[in-house]
């Protein structure tokens, strides 16, 4: 749970986050994403059209900035622009780049983008 508050807390595009970090950012963000559905469904807030529930839509929205510094950090620790996130993009092919990527380790050692995180 420390390492989702420690993300959630941050709004900073600079720096570099370890792998750990935003996996269990990321793991944190699909549980909380799967209660609130359950939420949503049996306060019968869920919209079948929009796929979607308010409680969900509503943290979705608060999260996704966080969400996107977190995953800009995470290519700055493997020696890339956080612009590589807009491969994302791509129909198909972008969402599977961009999970190899998150994936990969980080290059040890300081890099343009800060400390290595694993060092500290």
């Amino acid at each position: 749970m420390e390492w989702f508050l420690k993300v959630v807390k941050s709004f900073s595009f600079e720096g570099r986050a370890r792998r750990k970090e935003y996996w269990m950012f990321v793991l944190f963000v699909v549980i909380i994403g799967f209660v609130l559905g359950f939420f949503d469904s049996l306060l019968g807030i869920y919209s079948p059209k929009a796929e979607i529930g308010l409680l969900s839509g509503l943290f979705a929205l608060a999260i996704l900035i966080q969400h996107i510094a977190v995953g800009v950090r995470r290519l700055h620790d493997t020696g890339r622009s956080g612009w590589w996130l807009l491969i994302v993009l791509i129909p198909f092919v972008g969402p599977i780049i961009v999970l190899v990527l998150m994936a990969l380790e980080g290059r040890q050692g300081d890099n343009q983008y800060g400390p290595d995180p694993k060092a500290a």
